[in-house]
């Protein structure tokens, strides 16, 4: 019996120590003594289930005692060896298709016993109790290609030292009993099942330098001057060491499973730790962590992997899991100008390889109970990260299918009772990752995350820095992980997401002028709210959104084509968005800290918000460039609602809050910016600009419901009472650009359906007044039944339907622009250069007419007094160029290369095509169709808002209306076969556009009335009669021609070339001489009011230099004198003598003088300020015999001192006149 003992232990030694002889195998008793061996590293890693990416270096035992039981003990006692030290180097491998062959020849023979039987030695192999007094593991990786180069971004190494370890065979129940008893679970069990318990009193981790870095430039340098922080603060030089975990205990749970014949077949490993606590970390020694995490990640998950470099890891078992459950975690970041504290609950990571052929699939499982980060630098701490206060909705995580059965469980009797984790878990990841990457169309990687609702609390500072330690720590290449033709999935869902940002208005840079309406309120931060948010990115995705399937461009990205890694497709949603302020007022209620009442006001609400995107490259390569140079590109934004409700005090202070995430963005890019990756964006650059973009792209945006409303001002209160709203349904807008052998198409579609814009019923003066935007003075609102202000609408959009050939009928939208530009690539190439722009407008009706409406723009802000855009409209545009989309504002190149070389000034003239001035064939139409509107002068504006009540009789009866059934405006450059090329082109150099046809059909001006009786043919909305009645009015047309005299004038003078007059049906026109007179000096006021709104459009679309400044000053007098100059019979030469043209001059309507004109202005003025008198004592009267508010009262009363106040500066007008 004691030979068969000896020749088993013999066996086993062979089998795991190098060059093992029988002369070394001498018993002393039955006590065994060896020294100075040599594990087979090859054996132990199979046997411990190892990575193929890690390779065992070195396995050392120093001293060996093996005790061997008594002979009549044998089946019962095990076999005690202990160790007094073991040492191992574990290394990650560079290259996998040249596997290094074992010196061992015993291990093959070995080995080949395997799978005969469970015999003798293998039942005393596996009831052995070992024990060993220190264990010293130097793990090495290479982190990736992306620190090839560069020492001091090399992952450290990892010095892993455990003391007093026990391995002993326990039952299933984990019990330490007799061999034999051990031994009867596999009775009658189709497996053979060993059950092993480890334990150890202490483990530390110290990580430890690259053994290169000291030969580095960089920590050469680091070392010339005492302070060692690199240009950006950072301090990245890691060359002491430091000890990352210490003292730590923990027991480990084994379970071997193998056939009937002994032949491995599974394995798992459950390791349990109560705690690990890392009290002190310094800076360079958490950037070192981040980058050995890194590179053991990168050693685990890399998918191209040779399986021939597993041939030598047969004995390993086909399916094997390792977990890991840490109970706390704490790790502690101190630095003399930060601190940061980690707290993670329940931490759970697993880790299954499941064999299968050639393939090996891995499964990762990491969940997280709970997580919290603390800045507790600043004062007071605060909360970076925490779970939210909310309760959880689902009890547990949805798991997803192909984590579904991934293997039968290795341990039979289901999972121990510390992994079982009470409550939802924060954080759940699955991954499956096949080895080596399958081609296309499998997947080689699939992820998916699901998290529960988070609170994260942004400080600019710790934001900076810990987007500083990711940038150093966590870089990986795309092709460290999988190869370039690897097909991936990821998929990321977050419950919802409560985001904090607190003001600093030192560091935002608010400018002074926008808080003196509200200087008692103080903004404290800003609050969002996201719901349901989710991340997919697949190449397999269906997106509704840009609807591929209608895309012939995109036929590979169309459902069922098969799928490689030549294309990509992401998409985020978000079922609900919410932006607040909080604000912070002196009025009593719960306050702050600083004394203040913290009060939110909702800014923006969104729901539905979708955001997709597909790619594919030109030529089928893998797509490692985004965008890709050449390739496909779609763009879609979607969104079911936005509504913003804010004061333009809260606008402005939104934009400076957007304008401040742009600069915190930029100082977080600066900071993500290593030096092993400058050659790398120099390559990037280099070259011509259209050999990197996309060859084929669009972009599209559609918001079905818009709402945005302006509230006024209010020191008092956070929300004030509301002064504009703007209702917006189904706005689509689109663009895209193609790339055609040599030229450039780059077209763009707006499509808007309906609009309106309501604004307060409230009194006061419409002229600008300085410093007033969206705010009025003195005011007395007429309340509504929300006790706000009525708002009345000034303009909407009538529904109308449009009917086809085929019987359908389909809307026809409000604002429907398209334009198609033509940019040549070379400059022999510029006469394709072209622009086609056509501009619908249709269903208009204005609640005033256009006079009332650029006194509304005055008044709001929108116009300043010159006729320019305002102050805050240009400052508000301002800070939105200045925002983290401040690229999409800017007409300069993306790609910009800021080397000094030859090089790059010749391609800032490629890219900026600086060949090209101004397109030579221009074609521009604008249509307005079925427009409504009033004929009123400053005169009946005036009266609209001091006469304005409930009871106001309607527009039709007391002011003109106009109306007609399209307008239509096309200015295009001249025909092609005119005989005088020569004057032609040089017209051309001087003004693009040439002709210009105005034509009018269905036009009818209809006089006030007073009749009560609606006709059939109207139909009443908004308070304004609609005409159904589409039939008649009068058609104008007349064509315009640039003058040949004003080749060489700075202005360009137009002429009228003919006059086209039609009336499809008689009409009937009643009308007296002061009616005429009137009607003539409303139509030239509201075509003043127009031209002025043009040119303050031009001059917020920054178009002055297009156009001319011509073109401006006569749109600024397009009523008073650009309509007389075009239809007068003289004009002024160039020598200054006058000429005539030919044409008969419009008669002139109001031949009267300038003295009677004022007089009658006068008379009207002072009737208004009577009759407003009469109105304002019978108000009065009424209010005094009934039951009104004292308020009702003092306001009667101040309008009538208003009155006379009038009255008495219309005296004094007179007498001065």
């Amino acid at each position: 019996m004691e030979s068969i003992l000896g020749r088993a232990l013999e066996y086993t030694l062979k089998y795991w120590l190098k060059s093992f002889s029988r002369d070394q195998f001498k018993l002393q008793g039955r006590t065994l003594h060896l020294s100075n061996l040599d594990i087979n590293g090859d054996v132990l890693h199979s046997s411990v289930g190892l990575p193929p990416a890690l390779n065992v270096a070195t396995a050392k035992v120093g001293k060996l005692e093996i005790m061997l039981p008594s002979v009549s003990n044998v089946q019962t006692e095990p076999i005690v060896v202990k160790i007094d030290r073991l040492d191992l180097v574990l290394e990650e491998k560079s290259d996998f298709d040249a596997p290094s062959p074992s010196p061992n020849s015993n291990t093959p023979s070995a080995a080949s016993s395997k799978g005969s039987g469970y015999r003798f030695a293998d039942k005393i192999a596996d009831g052995m109790t070992i024990q060993v007094h220190t264990v010293n593991l130097l793990l090495e990786t290479r982190g990736g290609t992306s620190h090839e180069g560069t020492t001091t971004g090399a992952p450290p190494m990892a010095s892993i030292t455990m003391r007093n370890l026990l391995l002993h065979t326990t039952n299933e129940k984990w019990q330490v009993v007799n061999l034999k008893e051990a031994r009867e679970f596999s009775n009658n069990k189709k497996y053979i099942y060993v059950f092993k318990k480890l334990e150890w009193e202490s483990l530390c981790i110290d990580l430890l330098p690259h053994p290169d870095m000291f030969t580095d430039a960089a920590f050469d340098c680091s070392q010339e001057g005492p302070n060692p922080r690199e240009d950006d603060g950072a301090k990245r030089v890691f060359f002491g060491g430091e000890r990352f975990i210490e003292g730590i205990s923990g027991e480990a749970y084994i379970t071997v499973q193998r056939t009937e014949s002994n032949s491995p077949l599974g394995l798992e490993v459950q390791l349990h730790i109560n705690e690990a606590v890392c009290p002190a970390l310094s800076e360079p020694g958490l950037r070192a962590l981040l980058r050995f995490m890194t590179g053991l990640y990168v050693c685990l998950n890399r998918g191209g992997v040779d399986f021939k470099a597993q041939q030598r890891s047969t004995e390993a078992a086909g399916r094997s899991l390792v977990s890991i459950v840490v109970d706390h975690i704490f790790l502690c970041i101190k630095d003399t100008e930060f601190r940061l504290e980690l707290l993670m609950q329940s931490l759970l990571f697993s880790r299954a390889s499941l064999s299968e052929g050639d393939d090996d699939n891995n499964l990762t499982r990491i969940t997280i109970g709970g997580l919290f980060l603390r800045d507790t630098f600043s004062n007071p701490p605060c909360t970076l990260v925490q779970p939210s206060m909310q309760p959880v909705s689902g009890d547990v995580f949805h798991v997803p299918e192909f984590a579904k059965s991934f293997f039968p469980p290795i341990y039979p009797l289901g999972e121990l009772q510390w992994q079982l984790m009470n409550g939802t878990p924060l954080i759940c990841l699955h991954t499956l990752q096949i080895m080596p990457s399958p081609l296309p169309p499998f997947f080689a990687s699939q992820t998916v995350i699901e998290c529960q609702p988070l609170m994260i609390h942004l400080l600019e500072e710790a934001c900076l820095r810990i987007s500083s330690f990711l940038a150093d720590g966590i870089v990986v290449s795309p092709g460290d992980i999988l190869p370039d033709f690897s097909v991936k999935s990821l998929t990321f869902t977050l419950m919802g997401l409560d985001l904090t940002v607190p003001f600093d208005n030192a560091k935002m840079n608010i400018s002074k002028s926008n808080m003196d309406n509200t200087a008692q309120t103080s903004f404290a931060g800003a609050r969002l709210r996201v719901e349901s948010l989710s991340f997919l990115n697949s190449p397999s995705l269906r997106l509704r959104m840009l609807n591929l399937e209608k895309d012939p461009a995109c036929f590979c990205l169309w459902e069922g084509q098969p799928i490689d890694a030549s294309q990509n497709k992401w998409t985020a949603r978000a079922s609900k968005l919410t932006l607040s302020l909080e604000a912070c007022t002196g009025t009593a209620g719960h306050q702050n800290s600083a004394g203040r009442t913290a009060e939110l006001l909702r800014c923006v609400d969104l729901k539905e918000a979708c955001v997709e995107v597909a790619m594919a490259t030109a030529d089928g390569s893998p797509l490692l460039k985004v965008p890709p140079p050449g390739g496909i590109v779609r763009v879609g934004v979607a969104c079911e609602q936005y509504i913003s409700n804010t004061s333009v005090e809260q606008l402005f202070f939104v934009l400076d809050l957007y304008d401040y995430f742009g600069r915190v963005s930029e100082r977080i890019a600066m900071a993500g910016k290593r030096k092993q990756l400058e050659d790398i964006r120099d390559k990037s650059f280099s070259g011509k600009m259209m050999d990197k973009v996309p060859s084929d792209t669009a972009v599209s945006l559609a918001v079905k419901d818009l709402q945005l409303r302006f509230l006024e001002s209010s020191a008092a209160s956070v929300e004030g009472m509301p002064l504009v709203l703007f209702v917006g349904d189904d706005l689509f807008i689109s663009a895209s650009h193609k790339t055609l052998g040599g030229a450039i198409v780059v077209s763009s579609t707006l499509r808007w359906e309906s609009v309106e814009i309501d604004c307060v019923d409230a009194d006061g003066h419409l002229a600008c007044e300085k410093g007033s935007f969206l705010s009025f003075s003195e005011n007395v609102p007429s309340p509504s039944d929300n006790g706000y202000p009525q708002l009345r609408a000034v303009l909407w959009v009538h529904k109308n339907e449009k009917h086809l050939l085929n019987g359908t009928a389909h809307s026809v939208p409000f604002l429907d622009i398209s334009t198609v530009h033509v940019i040549p690539l070379h400059e022999q190439d510029t006469d394709s250069y072209s622009l086609n722009v056509s501009a619908s407008v249709s269903g208009v009706r204005l609640g005033g007419g256009m006079n009332y409406a650029e006194a509304l723009l005055h008044k709001f802000g929108i116009l300043g007094p010159d006729g320019r855009p305002g102050t805050d409209l240009c400052k508000g545009l301002e800070n939105l160029q200045k925002g983290p989309l401040s690229k999409l504002f800017k007409t300069t190149p993306l790609i910009v290369d800021n080397s000094n070389d030859v090089e790059s000034t010749r391609e800032e003239n490629e890219t900026g095509f600086p060949h090209l001035k101004t397109p030579d064939d221009v074609d521009i139409t604008i249509e307005l169709r079925d427009w409504l509107f009033a004929l009123e002068g400053a005169q009946d504006t005036a009266e609209r808002w001091w006469f304005s009540s409930h009871e106001d009789v309607g527009r039709e009866e007391r002011c003109w209306q106009a109306t007609f059934n399209g307008l239509r405006v096309n200015a295009r450059t001249g025909p092609k076969n005119v005989t005088d090329r020569k004057a032609q082109v040089h017209r051309i150099q001087k003004n693009k556009v040439e002709l210009v046809t105005v034509g009018v059909q269905g036009l009818r001006i209809l006089k006030p009335n007073t009749q009560k009786d609606t006709p059939p043919s109207m139909l009443i909305a908004n308070g304004v009669k609609e005409f159904t009645d589409t039939v008649g009015g009068i058609g104008l047309e007349a064509h315009l021609i640039l003058s040949e005299d004003s080749v060489d004038d700075e202005m360009a003078n137009w002429e009228v070339e003919n006059l086209k007059f039609s009336i499809e049906q008689p009409i009937e026109a009643v009308v007296t001489k002061d009616e005429l007179q009137r009607l003539t000096f409303l139509c030239k006021s509201e075509i003043d009011s127009i031209g002025r709104i043009a040119a303050g459009i031009i001059c917020l679309l920054k178009l002055e230099g297009s156009v001319g400044q011509s073109v401006i000053d006569q749109l600024g007098n397009l009523g008073s004198e650009s309509i007389d100059k075009i239809f007068s019979c003289e004009k002024v030469g160039r020598n200054g003598s006058v000429e005539s043209r030919g044409l008969s001059p419009l008669p002139r309507l109001i031949i009267e003088e300038p003295h009677k004109t004022k007089e009658q202005t006068f008379t009207l003025l002072e009737e208004a300020v009577v009759d407003l008198q009469a109105k304002l004592n019978d108000l009065n009267t009424d209010i005094g015999t009934s039951e009104s508010s004292p308020f009702q009262h003092l306001t009667v009363v101040k309008l009538g001192q208003k009155v006379d106040t009038m009255q008495s500066l219309l005296m004094q007008l007179r007498n001065q006149l």
